[in-house]
């Protein structure tokens, strides 16, 4: 059983060709491609449920705006208040503290 392992965008879309045009025998192509048994599958189940497009890597990116419901961009933008709150509140915090030590010098 060979392990999977990382490919590009290019590669998955050779992966989903070959194992297409040999009627999704996903053990053969996984051999070929030396990715798993799996991907090879998930590969071709991606590209039919959603075309080419459904083989591009989206983890860690963020949706853009226009695509964001109204409910995710009060998320988002919840998010950020809570982030410069937290930030404003240890910049706070950080200059008591100087002000301590200073005022313990002189």
């Amino acid at each position: 059983m060979t392990k999977g392992r990382k490919t590009s965008f290019d590669e998955r879309v050779e992966i989903v060709q070959y194992c297409i045009a040999h009627d999704h025998n996903y053990a053969q192509t996984a051999a070929k491609y030396q990715v798993s048994y799996q991907q090879a599958r998930s590969y071709t189940v991606k590209y039919e449920a959603g075309g080419i497009e459904a083989l591009r890597d989206r983890r860690g990116r963020t949706k853009p705006l226009e695509e964001m419901t109204e409910l995710e961009k009060l998320r988002a933008e919840n998010r950020i208040l809570r982030a410069e709150k937290e930030r404003a509140e240890m910049e706070a915090s950080f200059l008591k503290k100087l002000d301590e030590i200073e005022r313990r010098r002189g």
